[in-house]
């Protein structure tokens, strides 16, 4: 599972590592800064667009099918298991011809012990950009409007996140981004192989404050080591 992320890398960073267009990078998406980006939020996302040209879009984290009567069917679907993707009914059109990246540089799963939740961050490398895996669609309300929204594809963890989590998210390799993007790519073999756990000795994880527990918290300092943050930030008073 993964129910909360972390952006924080400008328009530029973003257009430079995902080859979209400058000048609709910084006219659009100048404001991006988000420690605690939580589902059913506008996030961003990067699909193919005509002439395999990239662009950035806003989309809503909660897929909503096409063929959906209700919005919020969506609030469920902020996650996809990939092992079982072309069985499940919101999902199962999307994975040839609808598949999109979800940029991130940080994301966040939860340990229980006893009655405490202790929330780790995970990274590529030290606060790398990376992508995961997420899937589109567009929804029109009964009043009109057209709404996109996506998914994040979760696998089975590697060795960093299982000693926290019995899952985690789809995590694209950047030679594989092309591939991905590619709605006219329909071989499937090709589409699984991205679907596994991450490079594990090319990530890490640390503690960080409980506040992040609360999606309503978005101070900045929250994504940092435990052990850096002030008494106050930690989530216990």
């Amino acid at each position: 599972m993964c129910c909360r992320f972390r952006l924080t890398v400008t328009a530029r960073e973003l257009a430079r590592m995902f080859n979209v267009e400058l000048n609709e990078a910084l006219n659009d998406f100048e404001d991006l800064s988000r420690v605690n980006i939580a589902p059913t939020q506008q996030i961003v996302t990067v699909k193919q667009g005509s002439k395999k040209s990239r662009k950035l879009t806003m989309m809503r984290w909660g897929l909503i099918p096409a063929w959906a009567k209700d919005a919020n069917i969506g609030n469920g679907n902020f996650n996809a298991r990939s092992e079982n993707i072309r069985e499940t009914a919101s999902f199962r059109d999307l994975i040839g011809s609808r598949r999109c990246l979800i940029p991130a540089d940080g994301f966040y799963e939860w340990k229980k012990t006893g009655k405490v939740k202790q929330p780790y961050c995970f990274e590529v490398g030290k606060k790398k950009l990376f992508a995961f895996a997420g899937l589109w669609d567009s929804w029109k309300s009964p009043q009109g409007q057209i709404v996109e929204s996506c998914t994040i594809l979760t696998t089975t963890p590697n060795e960093v996140v299982a000693s926290i989590h019995e899952r985690m998210p789809v995590i694209v390799p950047p030679e594989k981004y092309d591939l991905w993007l590619d709605p006219e790519v329909d071989d499937y073999q090709a589409i699984k192989e991205i679907m596994v756990p991450y490079d594990a000795k090319d990530m890490s994880q640390y503690p960080v404050s409980s506040k992040l527990n609360n999606s309503a918290n978005e101070e900045p300092s929250l994504d940092q080591l435990e052990a850096d943050l002030p008494a106050d930030q930690l989530g216990l008073f």
